[in-house]
């Protein structure tokens, strides 16, 4: 007996063609008007279907972004369901050196904002390395820290944090555009603790450094 295909509804087609750019990272109002338009349309379906697979929606619509995260809020009464069920959002442990970066570029992107400039947030490699440099020890090698900071760079690109962009020209170093999904990551509260963690370590930094350039002299 021949197959009979079966053809898709409307509302089947937009939908998956929202859900595989959502498990495939992050989607964007300003990269894909269309596809956000569908999105917010089509939320509440959206929700429920990736419910289905452990995940929930996130969708922040001032700031224009959207990604899937795996749930939290799991009931007792779904933990011996859920115990056995594969995570589709893998967890990734982070370096210190790639968290202290993070934190430095949520701090310079809540600055930015309050500046009321532009919406997008653009740095330069070097003005990256600037962000960092204060945390380093004196005296460090300065190509041994441009190539650290590339690295870690582009360990948060890969991310989704930060966007590389083409440098205008060859051999310019590129620049990096700031992602506003670093909000949702990088929260006010974990900032403001964050805070208090750098200025222990600067103080002792600070303290190190002054104690060798009095031995210096």
């Amino acid at each position: 007996m021949p197959s009979v295909a079966v053809a898709a509804k409307p509302q089947e087609v937009r939908l998956t063609a929202v859900i595989v750019p959502l498990l495939k990272g992050v989607v964007y109002r300003e990269q894909d008007a269309g596809l956000w338009s569908v999105l917010l349309r089509l939320q509440a379906q959206v929700r429920d279907y990736v419910a289905v697979l452990g995940l929930s929606l996130s969708l922040d619509e001032a700031e224009g972004y959207a990604y899937l995260r795996s749930r939290e809020d799991v009931s007792a009464e779904e933990d011996d369901a859920s115990a056995d069920m594969p995570r589709l959002v893998a967890r990734r442990p982070l370096s210190f050196a790639v968290s202290l970066l993070l934190a430095l570029l949520r701090k310079r992107l809540a600055e930015f904002d309050a500046s009321g400039g532009d919406s997008r947030l653009v740095l330069s490699r070097d003005e990256v390395v600037e962000l960092i440099r204060v945390f380093l020890p004196a005296g460090s090698n300065e190509t041994r820290i441009v190539d650290q900071v590339e690295t870690h760079l582009n360990k948060i690109v890969d991310l989704g944090f930060v966007r590389k962009l083409k440098a205008s020209s060859a051999g310019l170093a590129p620049s990096f555009e700031v992602q506003r999904i670093i909000k949702a990551f990088v929260d006010a509260q974990w900032l403001a603790e964050f805070d208090q963690r750098l200025a222990t370590y600067l103080q002792h930094a600070g303290g190190t450094k002054a104690s060798k350039d009095a031995v210096d002299e």
